[in-house]
């Protein structure tokens, strides 16, 4: 026999089934990653037995657990019993949410009372039921103009002289179902459990970040002798007004501290360096010091401070390499070699990514000393905190234990919030998701690899939708390591489409010194650069190729002007993907709704880019938009809405569908603002 009154405890499933809940990961054991001011996106599988409809409600509570938003979620597939919407957390903390199912009785009702009076079955009995039930509403609607429209309406059903249509009508006119959505009508409300999300600030998901080598800023090489004197940080801050005046608000440095002698790599990774080739800044330590040391041809921590505080001036967050390797004259080699792996022939272990080696770097061994080197490593973030680095830009974390990183972040985070980290991992699916997981703020990401129509649909709709609560993907262009061969023999063309794609299709991007100069000439049989700038150094003349046209820089600033003009750029979970007629033009859209503010109103800001991923040719065809996503406030009688492109700065009227024509010689991409 059946319980006499419903338990509620106990059981995996309450009156109104709620499953499946998004962004949950791992049932709720780390929390979903969040942006201040970002769309969560949520979902939910929510249904009940027999016929009877049901609705859901997103409902989302700040770090003191109070309620602060409640978002009607509404059906993403006919049949399906999924349910989405959107929720906003707007500080950065410990948030969390739910997700309500209800038993709809005004749904269920407006449904069966159309079916059975058209059929002429109990309509007297339906229009009486509809008539209680929105009596019952009146007396509970917390807003007096929702309770008269209520009242009104209950009476009309309860008019037994008047015509039936017209008593139908009046239950399930316009002003009841907006009355309705204002104030849900809920039975059997069903909570799933509170489930984490962690708001961090707009750096942790937002940003286009720039990379260059402080060495090469301000090197100079002797036209008699061919002797390079390194940069310094001095001279790099001279550099610093440039960057921020293309858009970035990044400038991440590779390692700065002592370089290695031993075993030391020359020009092009060779194993004979000549006598002035200052080695891989990623072979680190020497007897001038390791990981909380400078190398003395870049200054002190006194240059180093100036230079922090030159970038803050513009507006220039600093991120610090964090690699956790060693040369092998280390300080650590002599001091601790507990800290490495030691071979049968008492030799210790060098990296090795076959067929890469790098016999001029030991990897770390956490298994013999945990507790000791785990320590050291957090002595040196926080020395570098204590600097004003709040960005580190972790080198190779996929071969380290992730529950390192599980605790470093977590201990650092706990005392500094605003620190940020970000995973250089390209490495299997499994291990930069639970890097994600273990707390990593943001990752490098396979959109380098990523080049035809197919393959960035793919991959835009799982970073967007499948993976945003634990992977934040930073789209970089190139790195001192990837010039891939797009690039190679894609000509300027593949230049400006990789930067439009990174910098429109994800909220973070980066770009390393010497894209913007179309930097494509590889090292043979590699996807690095020729003469790379990791074994040597670089005098590049950045303004000379502005003034001759030969420079992406302007195109960059644009690009980056464009993301800082349109908050819908710099969400992550709002992209849509539409439809082109040509195999190789790509058509997404980002959507974002403003909330208002003491000094502005409430707002929409809808960017659409058609982008020809062909560097090579000239493409035409038809886009097909779908009109819903973009969240359209109406139309023009003609079925037109009008949008600016932000590039050319041209008007034109779209609508559904639009003929477009992109070649990639001249402009491969239309960006477009609809204007509302």
């Amino acid at each position: 026999m059946p319980p006499a009154t419903f338990p509620g405890t106990g059981l995996r499933f309450g009156r109104i089934p709620v499953t499946n809940v998004q962004p949950v990961i791992e049932d709720g054991a780390f929390p979903a990653k969040a942006v201040r001011g970002a769309g969560i996106f949520v979902t939910a599988v929510v249904f009940r037995e027999g016929h009877d409809a049901v609705g859901a409600t997103a409902v989302l509570f700040d770090p003191s657990g109070t309620e602060v938003e409640r978002t009607p979620l509404r059906p993403l597939g006919k049949g399906s019993d999924a349910w989405g919407g959107v929720l906003t957390p707007s500080t950065v903390g410990a948030w969390s949410f739910t997700v309500e199912g209800w038993s709809d009785p005004y749904a269920t009702w407006a449904h069966n009372a159309q079916v059975k009076i058209n059929a002429g079955v109990d309509v007297d009995v339906m229009l009486a039921e509809g008539s209680q039930l929105l009596d019952k509403a009146a007396k509970s609607a917390p807003q007096q103009v929702d309770a008269k429209i209520f009242k009104h309406a209950a009476k009309a059903l309860a008019d037994t002289f008047a015509n039936v249509n017209d008593r139908l009508a009046a239950g399930t006119g316009a002003l009841v179902r907006g009355a309705v959505a204002r104030f849900p009508l809920r039975d059997f409300v069903t909570s799933s459990p509170h489930y984490p999300l962690q708001v961090e600030r707009d750096a942790a998901g937002r940003g286009a970040w720039y990379e260059f080598f402080p060495r090469s800023e301000g090197a100079k090489r002797d036209p008699v002798t061919g002797e390079w004197s390194s940069g310094t940080l001095a001279t790099a801050a001279q550099r610093l007004p440039a960057v921020a005046a293309m858009g970035f608000d990044v400038i991440y440095l590779p390692p700065i501290h002592p370089i290695g002698t031993l075993n030391r790599k020359g020009a092009n990774n060779t194993l004979t360096p000549g006598p002035g080739d200052p080695g891989s800044p990623w072979a680190i330590g020497s007897a001038d010091g390791g990981h909380d040391a400078i190398h003395p041809d870049l200054g002190t921590f006194a240059d180093f401070d100036a230079f922090v505080a030159a970038a803050d001036e513009l507006k220039l967050e600093v991120a610090l390499d964090l690699a956790l390797q060693c040369a092998p004259d280390h300080p650590w080699a002599t001091a601790h070699p507990e800290w490495f792996t030691t071979r049968v022939d008492g030799t210790i272990a060098y990296a090795e990514n076959p067929p890469k080696k790098y016999q001029d770097i030991y990897p770390l061994n956490f298994d013999n000393d945990p507790a000791g080197l785990s320590a050291e490593i957090l002595r040196i973030v926080r020395l570098w905190i204590s600097h004003g680095v709040k960005i580190f830009r972790v080198d190779n974390p996929h071969t380290k234990p992730v529950w390192f990183w599980e605790w470093l972040i977590g201990t650092v985070n706990e005392h500094n919030p605003e620190v940020v980290f970000l995973a250089e991992a390209f490495t299997r699916p499994a291990m930069m998701a639970a890097l994600g997981r273990a707390g990593f703020q943001q990752s490098y990401s396979y959109f380098t690899w990523r080049n035809t129509k197919e393959e960035l649909e793919e991959y835009l709709h799982h970073v967007s939708r499948k993976s945003a609560a634990y992977f934040r993907p930073n789209f970089f262009v190139n790195t001192p390591d990837i010039l891939t061969e797009f690039l190679q023999y894609g000509g300027p063309a593949a230049f400006k489409i990789r930067a439009i794609l990174a910098a429109m299709g994800s909220p973070l991007w980066g770009m390393y010194a010497g894209y913007e100069l179309y930097e494509h000439v590889a090292r043979p049989g590699s996807e690095e650069n020729i003469n790379n700038e990791k074994y040597e150094y670089k005098d590049r003349d950045f303004a000379a190729a502005e003034v001759a046209g030969k420079s992406l820089a302007p195109f960059i600033t644009v690009l980056n002007r464009i993301r800082r003009a349109h908050p819908a750029l710099l969400d992550l979970e709002n992209l849509t993907l539409h439809e082109s007629s040509d195999e190789a033009t790509l058509v997404f859209s980002k959507h974002k709704n403003i909330a208002a503010t003491a000094t502005a109103p409430a707002r929409k800001d809808t960017i659409i880019v058609v982008i020809n991923v062909d560097p090579h040719s000239m493409r035409e065809g038809q886009v097909v938009l779908d009109l819903d996503a973009l969240e359209l406030d109406g139309l023009s009688p003609d079925g037109t809405f009008k949008v600016d492109e932000l590039i050319t700065g041209a008007t034109w009227n779209w609508g559904k569908k639009n003929y477009f024509r992109l070649d990639a010689h001249l402009e491969p991409a239309h960006i477009l603002h609809v204007r509302r």
